[in-house]
């Protein structure tokens, strides 16, 4: 039934997604820099925590850089789903547009 697909979804899901907490540089439409860290990632999106607020639809740069020989350097263009403030900050939900390398 239609409850077994959904699970079954979500649980492969969940199979490609890493928790981390990594530091991450984006880069704004203006091409300001901004610092942030990486919640976790997944082949389809991530989730960062910011210092300011973006615009839903905004599209950002990130470079996730190199943690080790068998990470390399991860940079994509991201598209802004949705943004929620958490703590002093912003926690952004983010699509992956395209992965540049």
């Amino acid at each position: 039934g239609m409850s077994e697909t959904m699970k079954d979804y979500s649980e492969k899901r969940d199979f490609h997604r890493m928790k981390m907490n990594s530091e991450i540089e984006l880069t704004d439409s203006n091409g300001v820099a901004i610092p942030g860290i990486c919640r976790d990632l997944s082949g389809t999106g991530m989730q960062l925590y910011v210092e300011r607020a973006f615009a839903e639809g905004d599209e950002i740069h990130t470079l996730l850089p190199s943690t080790s020989k068998q990470f390399p350097p991860f940079e994509t263009v991201c598209r802004v789903l949705r943004c929620v403030p958490e703590g002093d900050g912003f926690l952004l939900g983010m699509e992956i547009v395209k992965v540049k390398r």
